[in-house]
């Protein structure tokens, strides 16, 4: 198959990689919070002593998985789920790494376009599950548009039916990269979706900062809606009431790879994809909806284009990394288990090419640089995080590895 970085533009020197996501290669300024927000008004982030500077991490491997594996969602048990870009899921239980191989959660591969920046990109447990024993998928169709569905469980959460397969959102996609993939429960129980801008280079419809379309977005559902429809609008959504679509949470991406949710804080975590020169890291405090982080204005902290540009209302990114180092971000999360404490209140990502994965302390506002704090080989494609906190990595080759920590 094609390799495949997710939202990279297409580079002569992309075809050289033999890596599984290479592929080719966002109106004015919203409102800055959600009054109504069913999680509160906005807080500061908590208090924090870590310090990356005195940590090493190491990507440990437990298992290898078919399909190339990229994404995770957690089971309250312990067990982890992972999605594969093929259209297969895979219950791994860390205890016993070997039980992933057994059989597939699901298979979807009879309904998922796969390949490049396509596939079965993000999963979703329901955070009441096993009462709610509903799962969420974000995948490319066969007709190359964007899916979000939910897929029911059995009791014990180690199949589901697709049979069962309930769509909930459907976006067209003008071309076949930058489709973001993520998909996620927030503290306040609404399911958030991430879209890059619809693909080809530099935005060419203007897709992230228009508010008429879905693309280049993070979008904020309801799913526990009684009826007939598939999801409503949340009351502190920020254009609820008109001025753009009301599933918009934050605007203004690229590519959002991958997101997460600090689980102390409620902060949203972004991972953007940029263009060609810059990858960012951006953040949302708990609460703060309405968000324009730039895109195609800005490429991390600077203007797009060589004329200048118009910051008004732009949110930049907390870090950065240009492309000596790297050519795609693989946002994390912010570590709140218990087996690493010098790894409490650090946000760790990664880049896709490198292997290189960099820390910041997730505490405090403005910009930070991130320091190196380990690698584990090209072909980055998610970090996961079970029910207690610790930290996980897949990679395209298939390697599902833990993450360890000491001090440097």
């Amino acid at each position: 198959m094609e390799p495949v970085v997710p939202g990279r533009r297409a580079r002569a020197w992309h075809a050289a990689l033999v890596l599984a996501l290479a592929g080719t290669a966002a109106c004015g300024p919203g409102p800055t919070s959600s009054p109504g927000s069913p999680t509160g008004p906005s807080s500061p982030a908590a208090s924090s002593s870590f310090e990356p500077a005195v940590v090493t991490v190491r990507a440990e491997p437990l298992v290898t998985i078919d399909g190339r594996p990229l994404a995770f969602a957690a089971l309250p048990d312990g067990r982890l789920v992972v999605a594969s870009q093929d259209g297969r899921a895979w219950v791994l239980d860390p205890g016993d790494p070997g039980s992933a191989g057994r059989a597939p959660l699901v298979d979807l591969r009879d309904r998922v376009l796969s390949g490049g920046e396509r596939g079965l990109l993000g999963i979703a447990v329901h955070p009441r599950f096993p009462d709610d024993r509903r799962f969420f998928v974000h995948y490319t169709d066969l007709d190359g548009g964007t899916v979000v569905s939910s897929l029911e469980a059995n009791a014990e959460g180690s199949a589901l039916d697709p049979a069962s397969e309930r769509r909930i959102l459907e976006v067209e996609q003008p071309y076949a990269n930058h489709n973001g993939g993520a998909v996620a429960f927030g503290p306040d129980g609404y399911l958030y979706v991430s879209l890059g801008d619809g693909g080809s280079g530099g935005d060419p419809h203007g897709n992230g900062q228009s508010l008429d379309t879905l693309l280049g977005k993070i979008l904020r559902l309801d799913v526990d809606v009684a009826g007939g429809d598939a999801y409503a609008i949340p009351t502190g959504n920020p254009w609820a009431g008109g001025g753009g679509r009301p599933e918009i949470w934050h605007t203004g991406l690229r590519n959002p790879w991958r997101l997460s949710f600090d689980r102390e804080t409620g902060d949203l975590w972004i991972g953007d994809v940029g263009q060609g020169a810059l990858e960012e890291v951006d953040v949302a405090r708990s609460a703060e909806g309405g968000r324009n982080f730039g895109w195609n204005v800005m490429e991390g902290r600077h203007c797009f284009r060589s004329d200048g540009c118009d910051r008004t209302g732009l949110v930049e990114p907390v870090a950065e990394y240009d492309h000596s180092v790297g050519c795609t971000v693989i946002g994390g999360f912010v570590y709140r288990g218990a087996e690493y404490p010098l790894l409490r209140g650090g946000y760790l990502f990664a880049d896709y090419c490198s292997g290189r994965i960099w820390a910041i302390t997730a505490a405090g506002d403005g910009f930070r640089e991130p320091v190196e704090v380990g690698r584990a080989g090209a072909g980055l494609a998610a970090f996961g995080e079970d029910a207690a906190g610790e930290l996980y990595l897949a990679n395209l080759d298939g390697t599902i590895s833990r993450i360890t920590a000491r001090e440097r």
